[in-house]
């Protein structure tokens, strides 16, 4: 079974995914790319995440293309296939309709830095992409051209899409960035949130690459911070 691996990591995330409360019922998606065979692993359509298993997570190309599998695809493919064509640095992505997140999709606000943590984004403010049907290339062509240097994005009126250099960093960012949109809900219901400067963040975002324990094996350690 090509991607085998990685095809049961997002059958594991997916439950996670739905534990956390980041996505109800059959809602969000989850992919991994290889690099290598130009191949990403996606989870199904419409199956459920604890139905979901490792046989039915579908091995694609980022032209469209099924290369394994006998289930349909989620609709969110081309998604996924955008993020990787234009972040190289992405190895996996997550869809969310987390609450907050896409509370503020809605209101078509970006999240802004009433936490440091946003900064595991790289950047200090997560864009909103203007409204397009879910699963069309229209959609993936706005993720396109709103994410700028963010790992992270708002689709207005959807939810929320965050990548990372591998699975467990693209969820932990969705994660932290859920805790980001609460936060900024909650202050702004009692008053006027403070919002850290450029300056603050850019000193957050240079503490995260030494935040956490040191890489073994000399590898490099990667720039998403914790």
């Amino acid at each position: 079974m090509l991607m085998e691996k990685e095809r049961a990591e997002i059958v594991e995330y997916g439950k996670k995914m739905s534990e956390s409360g980041l996505c109800r019922g059959t809602s969000g998606n989850i992919s991994i790319y290889d690099p290598e065979t130009g191949y990403m692993a996606i989870s199904p359509s419409g199956i459920g995440y604890f139905e979901t298993e490792a046989r039915d997570v579908v091995v694609m190309d980022l032209h469209g293309n099924v290369i394994e599998g006998s289930r349909a695809p989620s609709s969110e493919y081309g998604l996924h296939a955008v993020i990787y064509e234009n972040k190289p640095e992405a190895r996996a992505t997550v869809h969310t309709h987390s609450p907050y997140c896409t509370t503020f999709a809605v209101l078509n606000q970006p999240l802004k830095a009433v936490h440091y943590v946003i900064g595991g984004a790289g950047v200090s403010e997560i864009p909103c992409a203007p409204y397009e049907t879910f699963g069309t290339p229209e959609l993936a062509e706005s993720v396109k051209n709103t994410i700028g240097e963010s790992k992270a994005v708002l689709l207005q009126n959807h939810g929320l899409v965050a990548c990372g250099p591998k699975l467990a960093k693209a969820f932990s960012l969705a994660v932290n960035l859920e805790f980001v949109a609460e936060m900024q809900y909650r202050a702004m219901c009692v008053g006027t949130p403070s919002i850290l400067s450029d300056k603050k963040m850019a000193e957050a975002m240079e503490r995260f690459k030494s935040y956490g324990q040191p890489a073994k094996n000399n590898e490099k350690k990667d720039s998403m911070g914790y």
